[in-house]
């Protein structure tokens, strides 16, 4: 493979000094959603985390990082940002708020900081796996990193 053209979450990266691998996949099938993500690079569904992003009821904006076999619960992703309810922005309006498109949202480097949680099962890991900001492009750093980047907070955000 030839040189991989950096994403703006890569470049932050480098900036911070943070070392980090990156990871490419085939995407011309549209197989885009996390669990196909993880076969593809041939990792495990519990270290390959998607990121979504979620609307309170007070209008404010949170990321939320979970593992890609598994599904936000949305009332513990509700108490973690201290909100009565949360919902999930439709993917249409991602790009509006992120910068970034479905299938290629990292939670490093969006159009502004958002509050962001990571699940718990992350501090089991020694690295996980995030968007580098583009379909076809993962990145692997470990949580302690992450957290650095997104100024992040760990929670439970799925039942096990």
């Amino acid at each position: 493979m030839g040189k991989v053209k950096k994403t703006n979450a890569m470049r932050m990266l480098d900036q911070a000094k943070i070392e980090y691998n990156v990871y490419t996949y085939e995407s011309t099938d549209y197989q885009i959603d996390g669990i196909s993500v993880a076969k593809k690079i041939g990792k495990d569904g519990n270290v390959v985390f998607k990121t979504l992003v979620a609307q309170g009821e007070s209008k404010e904006i949170y990321v939320f990082v979970i593992p890609v076999n598994h599904e936000l619960h949305l009332k513990l992703a509700a108490k973690a940002a201290g909100e009565k309810n949360i919902h999930l922005i439709p993917a249409k309006d991602l790009k509006k708020w992120t910068g970034y498109i479905r299938g290629g949202c990292s939670p490093i480097g969006m159009k502004k900081p958002y509050k962001t949680y990571i699940d718990e099962s992350a501090n089991n890991l020694d690295k996980i796996i995030v968007s580098a900001g583009k379909i076809g492009m993962q990145i692997e750093l470990s949580l302690e990193d992450l957290l650095k980047m997104t100024d992040g907070t760990v929670t439970k955000l799925i039942q096990s």
